[in-house]
């Protein structure tokens, strides 16, 4: 396996990196843990052995299960059992997953050890690392959440083999933001090592800022639009599909800024086509709508708040004028 280490100043753990990872996860658990309870999906048919005492517990798919109900529910029934702070969660599965039970460990007992395995592209290279937990509320993504840092992560190359083609798309749409964040091409790595370079990068950001005071939220990069389209489109659009466009929007925004040349907004192009992810707003979608989702975006402090890359990097930006972002809105809605 690659071992990766996140640094978050009051603690360290490790990502597990592998073909087969997973059948390693006895001896990745707290050793003081007792018992695991297994939060996973029905039909996911990935199995796991934490070799001590272990019940499951399901949670629904689609992100309407991404909410304060299933989390509610989820503890209600870890109470049921018993469960303790001397007991494990074990999260099995994709961003939705890990996300519902990381939420779940942060708040129960005001906090219990929680282990990822991720069994998706997108969960490995992102939403399985760093802490960030949450679930949607109807006005927005991820609106309601905590920081809590996983004891560790196990990221199993050999699941990815399996995964549908839109569900590995989905993961490619994240992949591509890393090109942007100092991944340079990563295409042309093997997939263990593609994977473990994105877990770097994620796990440098982190470690200088953990709680997204900052540095932090260039990991949103591609997100602003990709959540606000996610919601607009009632979640038709699969979230790495949403951020490649996500993408699009932002090199296009930046370039209307001045930030960007064209070759840069080219290379955007190049990067979301080489992962045959798509890089135009649905028709259909409202522009009203869109902006006012846009304005409820959480980097939204200080007027319409976007990621973009610029000559010293991805970075921030705040109080973007509204008139270019519709402009731009229409750029890239009628961009092939």
């Amino acid at each position: 396996m690659i071992t990766i280490g996140v640094d978050v100043g009051h603690r360290r753990y490790d990502v597990h990196v592998g073909d087969g990872a997973r059948h390693e996860l006895a001896s990745l658990l707290p050793p003081r843990a007792r018992r695991a309870a297994v939060v996973t999906q029905a039909g996911l048919g990935v199995e796991v052995d934490p070799g001590i005492e272990s019940r499951i517990f399901t949670v629904g798919e689609g992100e309407a299960a991404k909410s304060l109900e299933t989390v509610g529910v989820l503890c209600s029934e870890l109470a049921q059992w018993g469960f303790t702070r001397n007991d494990v969660m074990i999260a099995v599965g994709g961003g939705l997953v890990t996300d519902v039970a990381g939420f779940a460990a942060a708040i129960y007992h005001r906090g219990v050890e929680v282990v990822h395995v991720s069994t998706t592209l997108l969960g490995q290279i992102d939403a399985a690392i760093g802490g960030k937990t949450g679930v949607n509320l109807p006005e927005g993504k991820n609106l309601v959440g905590a920081f809590w840092q996983p004891w560790a992560v196990v990221c199993d190359t050999e699941l990815l083999e399996s995964l549908p083609p839109r569900e590995m798309r989905s993961g490619l749409g994240e992949l591509a933001k890393y090109h942007f964040l100092g991944g340079g091409d990563l295409d042309a790595l093997p997939l263990d090592e593609r994977v473990a370079a994105c877990v770097q990068i994620k796990a440098d950001v982190v470690g200088s800022d953990e709680r997204e005071g900052g540095r932090r939220a260039i990991l949103n990069y591609g997100h602003t639009l990709g959540h606000a389209l996610e919601i607009c489109g009632g979640f038709d659009l699969r979230h790495g599909e949403a951020v490649a466009i996500g993408l699009i929007y932002a090199a296009e925004l930046a370039h209307r800024l001045g930030r960007i040349d064209d070759a840069r907004v080219a290379e955007h192009r190049r990067v979301v086509a080489a992962y045959d992810l798509p890089s135009a707003i649905p028709l259909g979608l409202d522009d009203d709508e869109i902006i006012a989702a846009l304005g409820r975006d959480k980097k939204a402090v200080d007027g319409l708040t976007f990621v973009l890359d610029g000559s010293e990097g991805v970075e921030v930006v705040a109080d973007v004028d509204p008139d270019v972002v519709r402009a731009t809105l229409d750029s890239v809605r009628t961009a092939l």
